[in-house]
């Protein structure tokens, strides 16, 4: 099992290579599948003037301890796994569900895309940064979509304030463009794009921002979009949990 605390960006790697590598487009970036659905695709574009090689991997995504967890799996795999793409190309890779059962809860997966060097490049001086993609893939329950229920709670330990989100609901929410008001009406941006996602049924938490002087006496709310919706909820100031 691997943890990690940040799927939601692109991960870079420096290898001691010489040319850049030309960047990866994907599409879709979020993969929804219905539970009577066993199959789909995304596309992967080489947009630059030379080969593309990588290596697709698929891991089943939960979270534990407030943090992200992936684990290998056989439960959705990606074909094919080793991809080439030449110049100004596409390539579709097929993720099929090899027990397309329903499902009675959503479930949750992330696609692990890295570029690799071309197999006749020598190592040379200087540096490449090497791209790793994080492609999230879910799996709709039959019946209407549900929605989201979250708590949020806000507390401070030895490293600073944390928000923490528990989503007791039944799909998962991708939370971004958050800002904490506190009872004054000051308001604290803690960021302006993605923030993070708290799965279905699961709790996840992440470091913020706030200035030491921060005064969150009495009412703090919050403002985020929350699966691209804009959303206000109050907040629970206290101790960790």
């Amino acid at each position: 099992m691997v943890r990690s605390s940040n799927f939601l960006t692109l991960l870079l790697f420096l290898v001691p290579l010489s040319v850049q590598a030309a960047t990866l487009q994907i599409s879709p970036v979020m993969v929804d599948l219905q539970s009577n659905e066993s199959a789909t695709g995304i596309t992967l574009r080489n947009p630059g003037d030379r080969p593309l090689y990588g290596q697709v991997r698929v891991y089943r995504w939960d979270q534990s301890n407030h943090d992200d967890t992936l684990t290998p799996t056989q439960e959705l795999v990606a074909s094919p796994p080793l991809i080439q793409i030449s110049a100004q190309a596409d390539q579709l890779v097929r993720l099929v569900r090899t027990t397309p059962a329903p499902v009675a809860a959503e479930q949750s997966y992330r696609i692990l895309i890295d570029e690799l060097p071309a197999p006749d490049e020598a190592p040379t001086s200087g540096v490449m940064i090497r791209l790793r993609y994080s492609v999230p893939v879910f799996v709709e329950p039959a019946g209407k979509a549900s929605q989201p229920v979250l708590s949020w709670h806000l507390v401070r330990d030895d490293q600073g304030w944390v928000l923490r989100v528990d989503n007791n609901g039944q799909r998962r929410a991708q939370i971004a463009a958050v800002q904490l008001v506190d009872s004054a009406g000051k308001v604290y941006e803690i960021n302006k794009g993605l923030l993070g996602y708290a799965l279905a049924g699961r709790t996840h938490q992440w470091t913020v921002p706030l200035p030491a002087d921060a005064d969150l006496r009495g009412s703090v709310k919050v403002r985020a979009a929350v699966n691209s919706l804009p959303s206000e909820a109050a907040v629970t100031v206290g101790q960790p949990g």
